[in-house]
C-alpha cells in the first residue's frame, strides 16, 4: 500500500469518527424505558353532570363554562288525590355554577324551601389515571355555606348568626368501566341553630352514590347518606334518592324520587324527616344547561371529564 493510500484511509476514518461524535448513538436503555412507560390516560365522564341527585359529584366544569341548573321537588306522594299526589305543592332551586379553571368551579343558588341561599366552590384534588401516573380515584373537595332568610318566630329571641350553616365534603369516586361509577362522600355539617337544645350543632355523615349506564344517553343513579347516630338530629332520617339521567344534546334531565324535600346540603343530609315506609316520597327533577361564556371558544362545553 502506497503512502498516498494510507493517508487517504486515515482521512476517511477520522471523518467518520468526528461524525460519530457529532451524532452520538442513542442510549439503548433510555429507548427501552420510553417505550415501556405508556403516556398517562385520565378517566373521563365519571358522572354526567356535577350533581348526582341531591348531592355533588366529583365532576367539574371546563374553564369559562356556565352551568344553569333548575331543581324542582313536588310534594309527598302520600298526599293523595286531593293534593294530586304531591303535584299541587312544589319547591324549587335555581343555581349557577361557573368554571374558573378546569379544576375549580364556584356556584350560587337560591331555594324556595326555607328561602335559602347557598354558596360553594369545588376543587378537584386528584384525577383517576393510568399509565405513567397511576391514580385509582378522582377526589374533589367542596365546602358550602347556606343562609336561611325565612322569617323568625318573633315570640323568641333569635340571632342573625342562627341563619347560617356550613358543610364540608370530600368526594371520592372511581369509574370502574364505561358504564359503572361509584362515589363515597364523607361529610361534616355544622348548624348554628338546631331544633332542640339537646341536639348537636356538628353532624357527621357518610354518603355513597353510584351511576349505571343503561343506554348511550340514559343512566340509573342512586345516593344514600347515613348519619352517624351519635350526632344525628332528633326526628331526622337518612336521605335515600334514586333516579334516571337523560341526555338530550346540551341538556341533561334528571328524574328522581327521594325522601328529602330540601335541596341544599344542610337540608337533605341532616334535616330529612321523610320516611319511605310511610310514603313520604317526593318526585322531582333537575335540568342542567351549559353555556360557554369564556373568551376562548371551546369545542366541548359539557362538564369536564375526570
Amino acid at each position: 500500500m502506497t503512502r498516498t493510500s494510507v493517508l487517504l484511509l486515515g482521512f476517511v476514518f477520522s471523518g467518520l469518527s468526528i461524525r460519530a461524535q457529532d451524532h452520538p448513538a442513542p442510549d439503548l436503555l433510555s429507548a427501552i424505558d420510553s417505550q415501556s412507560a405508556p403516556p398517562t390516560s385520565y378517566a373521563s365522564a365519571t358522572f354526567k353532570t356535577t350533581r348526582l341527585i341531591n348531592g355533588h359529584t366529583v365532576e367539574g366544569l371546563g374553564k369559562g363554562v356556565l352551568d344553569f341548573k333548575i331543581s324542582h321537588r313536588f310534594g309527598k306522594l302520600n298526599g293523595g288525590g286531593y293534593q294530586l299526589w304531591g303535584l299541587d305543592n312544589a319547591t324549587m332551586r335555581m343555581g349557577f355554577d361557573y368554571g374558573i379553571t378546569d379544576r375549580i368551579l364556584i356556584g350560587i343558588g337560591r331555594s324556595t324551601f326555607e328561602k335559602t341561599f347557598d354558596l360553594f366552590f369545588k376543587v378537584k384534588l386528584l384525577r383517576q389515571s393510568e399509565g405513567d401516573i397511576n391514580m385509582p380515584f378522582t377526589v374533589s373537595y367542596i365546602p358550602t355555606m347556606a343562609w336561611t332568610t325565612l322569617k323568625f318566630d318573633k315570640s323568641r329571641k333569635n340571632l342573625s348568626s342562627s341563619r347560617y350553616s356550613y358543610t364540608h365534603q370530600l368526594l371520592i369516586a372511581r369509574k370502574f368501566s364505561a358504564n359503572t361509577s361509584l362515589q363515597l362522600m364523607p361529610t361534616f355539617v355544622h348548624q348554628n341553630l338546631v331544633p332542640l337544645a339537646t341536639d348537636h350543632n356538628n353532624m357527621f355523615a357518610i354518603g355513597v352514590g353510584g351511576r349505571q349506564k343503561i343506554t348511550r344517553r340514559t343512566s340509573f343513579n342512586a345516593e344514600y347518606y347515613y348519619q352517624l347516630p351519635s350526632t344525628q338530629l332528633s326526628g331526622s332520617t337518612n336521605s335515600l334518592s334514586m333516579g334516571f339521567d337523560i341526555e338530550t344534546g346540551g341538556h341533561v334531565f334528571q328524574l328522581h324520587v327521594t325522601n328529602s324535600q330540601g335541596m341544599t346540603e344542610k337540608q337533605f343530609i341532616s334535616n330529612t324527616d321523610g320516611k319511605w315506609g310511610k310514603g313520604d316520597i317526593f318526585f322531582g327533577f333537575n335540568i342542567s344547561r351549559v353555556f360557554n361564556v369564556g373568551k376562548q371558544r371551546r369545542k366541548q362545553v359539557t362538564p369536564s371529564g375526570t
